[in-house]
């Protein structure tokens, strides 16, 4: 197989390089297909070497939106980073615990991470996805013509690329058991998590860490939300690790 991408995107100060050097390394040492890892920044400041830096797409939206993930959906431009081929979008917080060899060679156009938050909506969780470069620019291009009515019918990017991959007879999840959800599928719930502590569902891939904890606050046991208890994951260390 030629060389994969993977790309990702760090803005503002939410995350710092070492998330950045982590996930290349937590990939080099799970994928054995030849791979390139370019991140889009506006701080390319401590990121190690192996990683290409391009810089962070310019999308014209307003000052004061809330962060939404919009930006995200500059990946479908035509030429985008001038890169070509198969190519797989992973946030930075992100634990990848197996081989994900898999997430390049199952066969289809588009496939995205289910998210258990919106069982009944069949909707994506765009921390990991994967897409060609090039093949969707009318994703982008629709959103930047009719910016103000998306904004008016959805919440956020996840949810417009979930219905526009639909309209489009394009959408794809991937097996669930690859990507849990740290906080849905590897924490217990309720009473059971005062007595139990996370760890990983069998056959997963990629461990998905969206709202709260993330990766540092989960190997500790703070769940950043006081109605919800876990104990710590020193787990995690193993795996998410430079």
């Amino acid at each position: 197989m030629n060389k994969v991408n993977i790309i990702c995107m760090k803005w503002g100060d939410k995350f710092s390089a070492s998330y950045v050097n982590k996930l290349y390394a937590m990939v080099e040492r799970n994928l054995s297909i030849p791979f390139r890892l370019v991140c889009f920044t506006d701080d390319a400041q401590d990121i190690r070497s192996e990683v290409e830096i391009q810089p962070l797409p310019e999308i014209d939206l307003p000052d004061n939106i809330p962060e939404r993930g919009w930006r995200k959906l500059t990946v479908f431009a035509e030429n985008f980073g001038g890169l070509s081929g198969r190519t797989l979008f992973l946030d930075l917080d992100v634990v990848i615990v197996d081989s994900i060899d898999d997430f390049f060679t199952i066969p289809g156009d588009f496939f995205i991470a289910f998210d258990s938050k919106k069982v009944k909506r069949k909707e994506g969780n765009s921390s990991v996805f994967r897409f060609e470069i090039g093949q969707f620019p009318q994703i982008l291009e629709y959103f930047i013509e009719n910016f103000e009515k998306v904004r008016s019918e959805v919440r956020h990017e996840q949810a417009y690329l979930s219905r526009e991959m639909n309209r489009l007879g394009k959408m794809a999840f991937w097996p669930k058991p690859w990507v849990p959800s740290f906080k849905y599928h590897c924490a217990p719930s309720w009473i059971r998590s005062w007595f139990e502590a996370p760890s990983i569902p069998k056959d997963s891939k990629i461990i998905l860490f969206h709202g709260l904890p993330n990766p540092p606050e989960a190997i500790k046991g703070i769940s950043g939300k006081w109605y919800r208890h876990i104990q710590p994951s020193p787990w995690i260390e193993k795996y998410w690790t430079e």
